[in-house]
């Protein structure tokens, strides 16, 4: 059983049984044929770096941000198209998004990944990242907004909530500067799921069981913002 929403009318069915499921995987398995519908909300999903950008590595176990970026996008996907959403992936694969024809590989990869949010008109995006820190103690996910964004803000701190009670930690939504969460005028977070720098993260981010937890508190975030604006 799934919960529906849309922009006509909120359908809720049993949202407490989907979220179960979805914690447990139970919603994963054959692919989800994807359609279009006009009615339904918008998430793009973009999974930070890709290709030749693998982002930070695991200090412990050698995992590449980039990978657990696309794995955890990838659940959530799943989810959000069981429940009746359109998703967008700003990437599919463990690609760079740049054109290949610049020096500045990585602008060109983020003009990329603007262009297809902008294209989207999404109701909100969010964008999956690993953190790393100096400090090896340092750990938990990290929710970022920009300033002049009041939904992204607001998104951020239900992101942050639901993050932080499912992994049992009190972290507060920060604002930052972060080129992907200005590039758009739609209500934008940057999730920062954890910290590879810190064993006990790595292991659990590394982890199959641990990407679907988090992808779990990112779509619980996603039902109560978006049944929020509706409402």
């Amino acid at each position: 059983m799934f919960l529906t929403l849309t922009k006509k009318g909120i359908i809720i069915a049993a949202a407490a049984v989907a979220v179960v499921l979805l914690a447990g995987g139970a919603w994963l398995g054959a692919a989800t044929a994807v359609t279009y519908d006009e009615d339904a909300f918008t998430v793009v999903i973009d999974a930070g770096h890709g290709g030749m950008d693998g982002g930070v590595v695991g200090t412990t176990y050698n995992t590449k941000e980039s990978d657990i970026n696309l794995y955890i996008a990838r659940s959530l996907r799943h989810y959000l198209i069981k429940n009746g959403y359109n998703v967008i992936m700003t990437r599919t694969k463990d690609v760079a998004l740049s054109d290949g024809k610049t020096q500045n590989a990585k602008m060109s990869d983020m003009k990329k990944r603007a262009e297809i949010i902008n294209s989207a008109k999404p109701d909100l995006m969010i964008s999956i990242h690993q953190n790393s820190y100096p400090l090896s103690s340092v750990c938990g996910a990290q929710v970022f907004y920009d300033e002049n964004s009041s939904l992204g803000k607001k998104a951020a701190e239900i992101f942050q909530q639901t993050l932080n009670d499912s992994l049992k930690k009190s972290r507060v939504a920060k604002q930052e500067e972060y080129y992907v969460l200005q590039c758009s005028p739609y209500p934008s977070v940057l999730v920062e799921c954890g910290y590879l720098s810190n064993d006990v993260d790595g292991a659990f981010l590394s982890s199959s069981a641990g990407q679907k937890k988090i992808a779990a508190a990112i779509a619980a975030g996603i039902l109560e913002q978006l049944q929020m604006n509706a409402g």
